[in-house]
């Protein structure tokens, strides 16, 4: 960096040529207003109109697909909240800062009282770098002054109405977004791909072990070419196969957590496996955590090595995951190791099946929990063992292919997050022709 080209500004040294602007003279944001919150028995199970709140906010994306929905009336009584193609819509209560772009809008949609959105009205910001912005240690540096030793985080309008931003010319700020979005693209339709490989494994799984359509010694259907079906505890299963319960065929620990957590959590050593890291995995592996156990806290904790298959028994419980890292799981997890007649692949796909039948067996008013000995008590179909090696090598060959673009995504990810400041801040510039 060539500081004789840079000035002294409120947000540190920035290149020359650029401004620093209040948000509040150029963006609008609103929310919603306080007396205008909905009730619980307000929500609709359908309707034309939806409304969003915090949980939607998912990797910076809108999970439109878990919405809710109200009507026609609590819709139209807030327009100022009306959302918009591009609008960008932030937390402002819970878990504060979670930033998403309005990319496409299918239905009309409002806002709960949870967020803030934020809408471009400058002309001399461009949307997509306004977004980046919101993810840049710019903002994140607002977001953690407000975390830090407060008992209820909270963002407030005239947080953002005083915020300041770094703004190059037009084009540089065009430029900046493309190079970053180039890179959430690749992220993107990797995530895709690893999607559409998990519905077609997760389809063939059924295929074969529910609907019992696994090829015959002559390749045909089984099932429906008249293969020999017997009576079992869970209904019609083909001939040789038989039922079980998982605590008979894999070992099932729980994981362990030091205590007090606070004081082993830190910065660095071995990663340490939350619930939220399973939510925020885009596909069936985690790779990475947000917290680290200091050593001292390891011999306290549960060490689990990259491959093994891990289930959520609390909080969100029946998730299953495998890990391609070593590392310290928490108490809400379950571990599986040592199979016998089974593939751990099997029953990952299994345990995804046989959630909701799972989960109707957990106890808990607020907060569902799977306890250990429900698990091992739990009953699943074992196939033979010829057509259980028939299917492990699609299951290898799809988990392979879905790991490696795991890694990659990480690779980009950290590409991304090392350039976003350094783009925003000037320290590295991007030509741009006149």
């Amino acid at each position: 960096m060539k500081y004789n080209n840079f000035v002294q500004t409120e947000l540190g040294l920035l290149p020359k040529d650029w401004e620093v602007k209040k948000l509040g003279d150029e963006l609008y944001i609103k929310g919603r207003i306080g007396w205008k919150g909905l009730k619980k028995d307000e929500y609709l199970v359908e309707s034309p109109y939806r409304i969003i709140n915090g949980s939607n906010i998912i990797n910076n994306k809108i999970d439109w697909k878990n919405c809710g929905y109200i009507s026609k009336d609590r819709y139209s009584e807030s327009p100022e909240i009306m959302l918009q193609k591009n609008d960008i819509v932030i937390t402002k209560d819970g878990t504060i800062g979670k930033v998403a772009k309005v990319n496409s809008l299918e239905k009309p949609t409002s806002v709960a009282s949870g967020l803030f959105i934020i809408r471009n009205i400058s002309k001399i910001i461009d949307t997509n770098y306004l977004f980046y912005y919101f993810n840049s240690h710019y903002f994140k540096g607002l977001v953690s002054s407000r975390t830090e030793g407060s008992v209820i985080p909270h963002l407030y309008q005239r947080d953002f109405v005083s915020m300041k931003i770094p703004l190059p010319k037009l084009k540089e700020q065009k430029k900046i977004a493309t190079i970053l979005s180039s890179l959430d693209e690749k992220i993107e339709i990797n995530n895709q791909i690893n999607k559409k490989l998990e519905e077609m494994a997760q389809a063939i799984f059924k295929h074969w072990f529910v609907d019992f359509e696994f090829p015959n010694e002559n390749g045909e259907p089984y099932k429906s070419s008249g293969g020999e079906m017997v009576e079992s505890e869970l209904g019609l299963i083909p001939k040789g196969w038989k039922v079980t319960k998982i605590g008979d065929v894999t070992k099932i620990v729980r994981g362990a957590s030091p205590r007090p957590i606070q004081s082993y959590l830190s910065n660095t050593g071995m990663p340490w496996v939350k619930i939220s890291d399973a939510s925020e995995s885009n596909t069936k592996y985690i790779y990475k955590t947000k917290e680290f156990i200091k050593n001292e806290g390891i011999s306290k904790s549960r060490v689990v090595l990259p491959g093994t298959l891990i289930l959520s028994n609390s909080a969100t419980p029946g998730i299953p995951k495998f890990m391609l890292i070593k590392a310290c799981v928490h108490d809400g997890w379950l571990i599986f190791n040592d199979y016998k007649d089974i593939s751990k692949e099997y029953l990952y796909y299994c345990l995804i099946r046989e959630r909701e039948g799972i989960l109707s067996l957990s106890n808990g008013s607020v907060f569902r929990n799977l306890k250990t000995d429900i698990l091992k008590n739990y009953k699943i179909i074992i196939p033979d063992n010829k057509v259980l090696n028939k299917i492990q090598n699609y299951f290898f060959t799809t988990n392979k292919e879905i790991e490696k673009r795991t890694i990659e995504n990480e690779v980009l990810k950290n590409i991304r997050d090392t350039l976003l400041p350094k783009l925003m801040s000037g320290e590295i510039r991007v030509p741009v022709e006149e």
